[in-house]
Protein backbone atom coordinates (compact mmCIF):
# COMPACT_ATOMS: atom_id res chain seq x y z
CA UNK A 1 0.00 0.00 0.00
CA UNK A 2 1.38 3.40 -1.01
CA UNK A 3 -0.82 5.87 0.78
CA UNK A 4 0.40 9.13 2.28
CA UNK A 5 -1.87 11.31 4.39
CA UNK A 6 -1.36 15.08 4.24
CA UNK A 7 -2.48 16.91 7.34
CA UNK A 8 -1.86 20.36 8.75
CA UNK A 9 -1.40 22.14 12.00
CA UNK A 10 -4.55 24.10 11.17
CA UNK A 11 -6.66 25.33 8.30
CA UNK A 12 -5.17 27.47 5.52
CA UNK A 13 -1.58 26.34 6.15
CA UNK A 14 -0.93 25.16 2.60
CA UNK A 15 -2.07 21.53 2.58
CA UNK A 16 -3.44 21.76 -0.94
CA UNK A 17 -0.27 23.28 -2.41
CA UNK A 18 1.87 20.74 -0.53
CA UNK A 19 -0.34 17.90 -1.78
CA UNK A 20 -0.01 19.17 -5.35
CA UNK A 21 3.78 19.44 -4.98
CA UNK A 22 4.01 15.87 -3.67
CA UNK A 23 1.81 14.70 -6.55
CA UNK A 24 3.89 16.49 -9.20
CA UNK A 25 7.09 15.05 -7.73
CA UNK A 26 5.63 11.54 -7.89
CA UNK A 27 4.27 11.99 -11.43
CA UNK A 28 7.67 13.31 -12.55
CA UNK A 29 9.18 10.11 -11.15
CA UNK A 30 6.81 8.14 -13.38
CA UNK A 31 4.21 7.17 -10.77
CA UNK A 32 0.44 7.01 -11.27
CA UNK A 33 -1.03 9.29 -8.60
CA UNK A 34 -4.48 9.76 -7.07
CA UNK A 35 -5.54 12.44 -4.61
CA UNK A 36 -8.50 11.90 -2.31
CA UNK A 37 -10.08 14.80 -0.46
CA UNK A 38 -12.66 13.11 1.78
CA UNK A 39 -14.43 16.33 2.77
CA UNK A 40 -14.49 19.81 1.29
CA UNK A 41 -16.25 22.52 3.28
CA UNK A 42 -16.96 26.16 2.68
CA UNK A 43 -17.66 25.90 -1.05
CA UNK A 44 -20.80 25.61 -3.12
CA UNK A 45 -21.63 22.44 -5.02
CA UNK A 46 -20.45 23.92 -8.29
CA UNK A 47 -17.64 26.09 -6.91
CA UNK A 48 -13.95 25.27 -7.32
CA UNK A 49 -12.53 23.48 -4.30
CA UNK A 50 -9.15 22.14 -3.29
CA UNK A 51 -9.17 19.39 -5.92
CA UNK A 52 -9.72 21.99 -8.63
CA UNK A 53 -6.57 23.72 -7.40
CA UNK A 54 -4.65 20.43 -7.34
CA UNK A 55 -5.65 19.76 -10.95
CA UNK A 56 -4.60 23.29 -11.92
CA UNK A 57 -1.21 22.87 -10.21
CA UNK A 58 -0.55 19.35 -11.48
CA UNK A 59 -1.66 19.96 -15.05
CA UNK A 60 -4.43 17.38 -14.76
CA UNK A 61 -1.82 14.63 -14.35
CA UNK A 62 -3.49 13.03 -11.31
CA UNK A 63 -6.85 11.44 -10.59
CA UNK A 64 -8.86 13.29 -7.96
CA UNK A 65 -11.76 12.07 -5.82
CA UNK A 66 -13.88 14.10 -3.41
CA UNK A 67 -16.35 12.20 -1.24
CA UNK A 68 -18.41 14.99 0.34
CA UNK A 69 -18.90 18.70 -0.08
CA UNK A 70 -20.61 20.97 2.42
CA UNK A 71 -21.34 24.70 1.93
CA UNK A 72 -20.58 25.94 5.46
CA UNK A 73 -16.91 26.56 6.36
CA UNK A 74 -17.01 24.29 9.42
CA UNK A 75 -15.65 20.94 10.54
CA UNK A 76 -17.09 18.38 8.11
CA UNK A 77 -19.25 16.60 10.71
CA UNK A 78 -20.80 19.90 11.82
CA UNK A 79 -21.14 21.13 8.22
CA UNK A 80 -22.95 17.89 7.30
CA UNK A 81 -25.46 18.31 10.14
CA UNK A 82 -26.09 21.96 9.33
CA UNK A 83 -26.60 21.26 5.63
CA UNK A 84 -28.79 18.20 6.16
CA UNK A 85 -26.43 16.18 3.99
CA UNK A 86 -25.18 12.74 5.02
CA UNK A 87 -21.98 12.69 7.06
CA UNK A 88 -18.95 10.75 5.91
CA UNK A 89 -18.16 7.41 7.47
CA UNK A 90 -14.73 6.06 8.25
CA UNK A 91 -15.48 2.91 6.23
CA UNK A 92 -16.46 5.00 3.19
CA UNK A 93 -13.13 6.82 3.24
CA UNK A 94 -11.07 3.68 3.87
CA UNK A 95 -12.84 1.77 1.07
CA UNK A 96 -12.34 4.63 -1.41
CA UNK A 97 -8.67 5.08 -0.57
CA UNK A 98 -8.01 1.34 -0.84
CA UNK A 99 -9.69 1.23 -4.27
CA UNK A 100 -7.60 4.18 -5.44
CA UNK A 101 -4.47 2.62 -4.01
CA UNK A 102 -5.12 -0.62 -5.93
CA UNK A 103 -5.16 1.38 -9.20
CA UNK A 104 -2.33 3.85 -8.52
CA UNK A 105 1.28 3.84 -7.37
CA UNK A 106 0.65 6.59 -4.81
CA UNK A 107 -2.55 7.82 -3.21
CA UNK A 108 -2.44 11.10 -1.31
CA UNK A 109 -5.22 11.81 1.20
CA UNK A 110 -5.64 15.50 2.01
CA UNK A 111 -7.35 16.33 5.27
CA UNK A 112 -9.62 19.22 6.17
CA UNK A 113 -8.33 21.71 8.73
CA UNK A 114 -6.02 20.22 11.34
CA UNK A 115 -5.38 16.59 12.23
CA UNK A 116 -8.07 16.27 14.91
CA UNK A 117 -10.95 17.96 13.06
CA UNK A 118 -14.00 15.68 13.17
CA UNK A 119 -14.63 14.39 9.67
CA UNK A 120 -17.88 12.49 10.02
CA UNK A 121 -20.20 10.09 11.78
CA UNK A 122 -18.95 9.12 15.21
CA UNK A 123 -16.46 11.97 15.38
CA UNK A 124 -13.54 10.21 13.65
CA UNK A 125 -10.54 12.30 12.56
CA UNK A 126 -7.81 12.16 9.94
CA UNK A 127 -5.62 10.50 12.58
CA UNK A 128 -8.17 7.69 12.67
CA UNK A 129 -8.13 7.47 8.86
CA UNK A 130 -4.32 7.24 8.77
CA UNK A 131 -4.27 4.64 11.56
CA UNK A 132 -6.94 2.51 9.86
CA UNK A 133 -4.98 2.61 6.60
CA UNK A 134 -1.63 2.02 8.30
CA UNK A 135 -0.44 5.08 6.37
CA UNK A 136 2.12 7.68 7.42
CA UNK A 137 1.15 11.35 7.61
CA UNK A 138 3.16 14.40 6.67
CA UNK A 139 2.37 17.64 8.45
CA UNK A 140 2.04 20.98 6.70
CA UNK A 141 2.75 23.92 9.00
CA UNK A 142 2.53 27.64 8.38
CA UNK A 143 5.52 29.80 9.20
CA UNK A 144 4.79 32.08 12.10
CA UNK A 145 4.40 32.47 15.81
CA UNK A 146 3.06 29.31 17.43
CA UNK A 147 4.16 26.96 14.66
CA UNK A 148 6.62 25.00 16.80
CA UNK A 149 3.98 24.31 19.43
CA UNK A 150 1.24 23.45 16.90
CA UNK A 151 3.61 21.14 15.05
CA UNK A 152 4.78 19.39 18.24
CA UNK A 153 1.16 18.87 19.29
CA UNK A 154 0.30 17.42 15.88
CA UNK A 155 3.30 15.07 15.96
CA UNK A 156 2.31 13.97 19.47
CA UNK A 157 -1.27 13.28 18.34
CA UNK A 158 0.00 11.22 15.40
CA UNK A 159 2.28 9.20 17.70
CA UNK A 160 -0.59 8.63 20.13
CA UNK A 161 -2.65 7.26 17.22
CA UNK A 162 0.23 4.99 16.17
CA UNK A 163 0.82 6.93 12.94
CA UNK A 164 4.32 7.54 11.60
CA UNK A 165 5.26 11.09 10.64
CA UNK A 166 8.05 11.06 8.04
CA UNK A 167 8.31 14.83 7.90
CA UNK A 168 7.01 18.35 8.16
CA UNK A 169 6.52 20.73 5.25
Amino acid sequence: MSVLVVTGTSTDVGKTVATAALAVNAVTAGLRVAVCKPAQTGVTDDGPGDLHEILRLTGDSVRVVELARYPDPLAPDTAARRSGRPPLTLDEIIDTVRRLDAEHDLTLVEGAGGLLVRLGAGGFTLADVAAALGAPAVIVAAAGLGTLNHTALTVAALRAAGVECPGVI
